[in-house]
């Protein structure tokens, strides 16, 4: 209700409201009611697992002494080896997806190049891997936040790194009394902020290419998990693919009757015929009665599937049992 209220009313009452953030406001709110909720002035309670936990170092030497060094013995295990493509995997496309947001977010509109982008991740994820740190990788709520607090700039996301690393050897006690629901209630306004229902309204006003992958997709996302719902949607998103790209294989031109009374057929081959379109083609050319003339016209292709070179050659070989004429122009034979 208060990011809701902030964003909608108070923000646009005083500019006081925009440098304080409704965020900022929510998790301040979630530990003064942690601590009535401790003090016994508030009867409720919130147990170790609804709360932010990390460790709590009392001084520098126990800070660093968190931090824990490989176990090379491990790289034995075939497990290890799984676990990393799975990690790389569904960080990459994490980073990717949260880049994406980033960049609709970003008021200026500037587009982030994905590929320094994924070689900083692995970067960071090896010096974070050899110091005992966990995976790494873009998300969108710190993203966001920069945005939200005018952050414009790359020391923005370097001073965020600062800040959480200060507040992690200074303010470790205080974190701990975050509630998850405070941090839950602002990554659910920031979710419903890149998936508002006027998104799906336009994914839908795209046609059932667009808009059933990426229902799959979200619907995937939430039923399994991310790696698996985005196999989903990417699975659905080969689909049509396929599909247009067989239905689109060539397109037939109005045929013409020269005087002999023989018709002519122009089929014109599209710019990329792989095997998938063989079918459409074979249909095609079974359309072509005897006694007729058919023009193959490969001007506009780049590339034609060997099965397809040969279906064609197989037809003119075929045609005159029909007595069809076989005219092929810019024919491309195989290397």
């Amino acid at each position: 209700a208060i990011l809701i209220f902030w964003d909608k009313v108070l923000t646009k009452k005083h500019k006081i409201f925009q440098l304080i953030q409704g965020p900022l406001v929510v998790v301040v709110l979630g530990i003064v009611m942690y601590s009535l909720y401790q003090s016994g002035i508030l009867d409720f309670s919130l147990n170790d697992k609804q709360v932010v936990s990390i460790p709590v170092p009392e001084t520098m030497t126990d800070f660093f002494g968190q931090f824990t060094f490989p176990d090379f013995s491990a790289l034995a295990n075939p497990n290890v080896y799984l676990v990393a493509v799975v990690m790389a995997i569904v960080a990459s496309l994490e980073t990717l997806l949260c880049v994406e947001a980033t960049d609709k977010l970003d008021p200026d509109k500037r587009i982030t190049p994905t590929n320094r982008e994924l070689k900083a991740q692995g970067l960071g994820n090896v010096v974070s891997g050899f110091i005992g740190g966990l995976p790494i990788t873009q998300v969108i709520v710190r993203s966001s936040a920069n945005i939200a607090f005018g952050g414009k700039t790359k020391l923005s996301a370097i001073l965020h790194g600062v800040f959480l690393l200060l507040s992690a050897i200074t303010l470790a006690a205080v974190l701990n009394m975050i509630p998850l629901a405070s941090l839950a209630a602002i990554l659910l306004m920031v979710g419903y902020k890149l998936a508002k229902p006027s998104l799906f309204k336009q994914m839908y006003k795209l046609g059932w290419e667009q808009f059933i992958p990426f229902v799959a997709t979200v619907v995937g996302i939430l039923a399994t998990d991310l790696l698996k719902g985005i196999t989903i949607g990417i699975l659905f998103g080969i689909f049509y693919t396929l599909r247009h790209s067989f239905r689109n294989a060539y397109h037939m031109k109005d045929k013409v009757t020269t005087e002999e009374g023989h018709e002519v057929h122009h089929l014109v081959l599209a710019e990329e015929v792989s095997f998938f379109n063989k079918a459409s083609v074979i249909k095609a050319l079974d359309t072509i009665p005897a006694n007729s003339k058919v023009i193959i016209d490969c001007t506009k292709s780049k590339s034609i599937a060997h099965d397809v070179v040969e279906l064609i050659h197989d037809y003119e070989s075929n045609a005159k049992t029909k007595n069809i004429t076989v005219e092929k122009i810019n024919f491309i034979e195989p290397a």
